[in-house]
């Protein structure tokens, strides 16, 4: 690398890098390099909270209620607009220190000659002036002026183009670009807001998608809403003849609103960044909120050996000469088509064992490329003549080797049966023919805790196979030795690939980059929700397509740049916790969307049937205005909830979760029945304390009703979170005092609130039994 720096020094006349003194000069006149987006001032964007669906539609019911003359709930319904948009600014707040916190994790580092020596330093340190080495796999820091080497570079994000671009010497890698191929050392012309794309701080996007299951969330009480409407369309029809307008339509819209997702936002923004926060502590970073959900669901695993089932600490064990040379000239090959700059493990295996074999007859190096699975470098020999040497994999070497030698299959099964990587070496004229000198095995052991973590893995229900570009029979000894299984799929999976195949075999060996892509989408076919490890700029498109794409620790920047996960530490271990972590989401959601099918059932059809049995409204609008405050406080409490992670991956049953909501709300309609008959019959009260009965007993059915489903088991099988008990303790001795003093309602006796109480946690007993039931019956775990 030092010839590269002189290289430099010599093409763009530029001092040969640059002293720490003279970085912090430039640092303070040129600023970091990073582009900051514009703030947003926080009064606009507390403001953007009601220019959305859910309150315009609260906004209209305001301006009616008003126009009405009902002024108290009129200001009620604004006091309710501006609770769900304080909570949700607060929790968007919240969000946004947990993805500020990721975006600090997944900083881009860079190469950089430094102090006369190479050094790894954070992609925001560079200043114009520095020299900086790329190579395949890398964003591209900032912009840089090539001197030496060749880059194919990827410009899609910055001019639209798919076709790479070749960078040679003198010509510019913009910022933000990605090497596909080869490697190259430049000088930085322009930072941050200077570099032509003008995104540093964007290299890695978090991104914040719709997931499956907000939009199955939004669907069902899309469904419940149309039912609230034909609920509600008949009602008014019914009291158009003798009730007045004033009175019936106001409600009417009130009972639509209840059936709305008001605090569905906030929920899941509290929920997610609480689970980012999570992982964070657990080694995982998440740069896709949607994945963390996502993985609850994942039921099979794709994972890469090398690195991430094996220590990717590769030690040269056995050479076997394939004709008339000694084990000693083929190593020497092997360290001449190998590079100590490119830290590639191969390459350092190879370099530890010959050291002594010098480099010096080595004109040009090209580095191992995934697309040609081969490294090549070009030597002079003794007479002065040019010759090839290439080292790879023994199927990419043999393509190109003039003859095989017979001996080849049993050498190569000889040293994979003990585990073995093989690593061919080659020699010839440039462009060939070369003949084959030799294979070396390398030994890559398992790391310590893979066959566990498998075996967690599995007890999970989620499968894990082997994807390597290893030879089958050293993919089989690995994948036998932590427990993944030995059936190997027999070829190269390639487009071609079937969806019962993928399914079927457990090891896929031989595999080149873009076979991972055709591997997902044959898993993804048969109805499977895939999980993709990956660590190349080639894997990228498979970590896009899977539903959770994980790039592990020593990934490139490419890499997690695609991926919606990115594991900090080496091998799998972390993963487990987000299983656990996005499984406990799930869990949470669960709860809420069986609540509020309850509830918008419940309301709706006990509100409006009560009507057409009674003749009257049995509430007021102004207390159900108040009923949406007190569901929403427990209805946000519930992501904070303490839940136990399923024991198999995540499945939204939605027709059998309706039927049990549907169930559980018909509990609860008869729950409503039999304390307005106790109030009206038993008690005798008068019809002008109904509304604050009903207010009670659905304010106290709604606590219960969360209570039975967030949990499987019976309720009182796992302890609440203390922020749901506390709610729920708040929210019940508020409506209590409101009811008793006559706040807002006519008042009732401490006696008859006690009443409603005890009706709700008789029927908790009831709903619960009728819980258990329905959901083993459901196969809902």
């Amino acid at each position: 690398m030092d010839g590269e720096v002189a290289a430099i020094s010599e093409t763009l006349q530029v001092p040969p890098g640059l002293d720490s003194r003279e970085v912090a000069k430039r640092l303070a006149q040129y600023g970091f390099n990073e582009v900051k987006p514009p703030p947003r001032h926080p009064i606009r964007r507390f403001l953007e909270k009601f220019w959305a669906p859910v309150p315009w539609m609260l906004e209209v019911t305001v301006v009616l209620t008003w126009m009405l003359g009902h002024l108290l709930q009129a200001c009620i319904m604004l006091a309710l607009l501006a609770f769900n948009g304080v909570v949700s600014y607060v929790q968007e707040e919240r969000a946004e220190r947990a993805l500020e916190l990721l975006q600090r994790h997944l900083k881009v580092q860079a190469r950089v000659w430094r102090d006369q020596r190479w050094q790894v330093v954070d992609a925001r340190e560079l200043v114009p002036g520095d020299v900086v080495h790329v190579r395949m796999g890398d964003i591209v820091p900032a912009d840089l002026t090539l001197a030496d080497g060749t880059a194919l570079a990827d410009e899609s994000s910055l001019t639209g183009e798919a076709v790479p671009v070749q960078k040679t010497a003198g010509m510019t890698l913009y910022s933000g670009c990605a090497v596909q191929r080869g490697e190259a050392t430049g000088v930085v012309q322009a930072t941050g807001s200077r570099t032509v794309f003008g995104k540093t701080a964007e290299l890695v996007k978090v991104a914040r998608t719709r997931s499956h299951l907000q939009r199955t969330i939004f669907q069902i009480v899309g469904y419940l809403g149309a039912l609230d409407i034909a609920l509600v369309a008949a009602m008014l029809l019914a009291a158009a003849s003798h009730a007045a307008w004033s009175q019936v339509l106001p409600f009417a819209l009130m009972v639509i609103i209840a059936s709305i997702p008001v605090a569905l936002p906030a929920t899941f923004t509290l929920a997610e960044a609480l689970g980012a926060e999570a992982l964070v502590r657990h080694g995982v970073l998440v740069t896709r909120l949607s994945a963390i959900e996502e993985a609850a669901s994942m039921d099979v695993l794709l994972s890469d050996k090398t690195g991430t089932i094996t220590e990717n600490r590769l030690t040269v064990r056995e050479v076997v000469p394939l004709g008339p040379w000694e084990p000693t000239a083929v190593l020497e090959r092997a360290a001449w088509a190998s590079d100590p700059a490119t830290q590639d493990p191969i390459d350092l295996a190879v370099l530890a064992t010959s050291p002594q074999h010098s480099r010096a007859a080595v004109e040009r190096f090209v580095p191992f490329d995934p697309a040609t699975k081969r490294s090549t470098a070009l030597v002079r020999d003794e007479h002065g003549s040019l010759r090839e040497v290439i080292k790879g994999a023994p199927a990419a070497l043999t393509e190109a080797a003039e003859c095989v030698p017979a001996k080849l299959e049993a050498v190569l099964d000889a040293l994979a049966e003990q585990g073995y990587r093989t690593l061919a070496v080659a020699e010839g004229p440039v462009g060939g023919p070369y003949t084959l000198m030799g294979v070396i095995g390398l030994e890559d052991p398992p790391r310590p805790d893979s066959a566990p973590l498998i075996q967690q893995l599995a007890a999970l229900g989620v499968t894990t196979k082997m994807v390597t570009g290893d030879t089958p029979n050293t993919a089989a000894a690995v994948a036998r030795a932590v427990g993944i299984g030995t059936r190997v799929y027999p070829g190269r999976p390639q487009n071609g690939v079937q969806a019962d195949q993928a399914v079927r075999y457990d090891v896929f060996a031989g595999v080149y980059p873009e076979d991972k892509y055709h591997l997902v989408r044959a898993l993804q076919a048969a109805g499977h929700v895939v999980g993709m490890t990956g660590d190349g700029v080639n894997d990228a498109p498979a970590l896009k397509q899977a539903e959770v794409g994980i790039a592990v620790a020593n990934a490139t920047g490419v890499a997690k740049a695609a991926a919606s996960m990115v594991l900090t530490e080496p091998g799998l271990s972390n993963l487990v916790a987000a299983v656990d972590t996005s499984r406990r989401i799930y869990q949470r959601m669960r709860t809420y969307t069986l609540n509020k099918i309850i509830k918008t059932l419940q309301i709706a059809l006990f509100l409006t049937t009560a009507y057409f049995v009674t003749g009257h409204l049995v509430t007021s609008p102004r207390l159900v205005v108040l009923l949406l405050f007190a569901n929403d406080f427990v209805t946000m409490a519930i992501a904070t909830d303490r839940v136990h992670p399923g024991k198999k991956p995540a499945r939204w049953r939605i027709g059998q979760l309706v039927a049990v909501a549907a169930v559980l709300a018909a509990v609860m309609v008869g729950e409503a029945y039999a304390v307005m008959a106790w109030g009206l019959i038993v008690l005798h009260l008068p019809w002008a304390a109904l509304p604050t009965l009903t207010f009670l007993m659905l304010v106290f059915s709604g606590q219960a009703t969360v209570y039975v489903v967030r949990e499987v088991r019976a309720f009182w099988a796992s302890r609440p979170s203390a922020t749901l008990l506390g709610a729920s303790l708040g929210d019940s001795v508020a409506v209590s005092v409101m009811a008793h003093f006559g706040w807002l309602m006519v008042p009732l006796p401490w006696g008859v609130v006690a009443g409603v109480a005890g009706f709700a946690l008789l029927f908790l007993l009831v709903a619960d039994g009728l819980k258990r039931v329905g959901l083993r019956y459901a196969a809902i775990e």
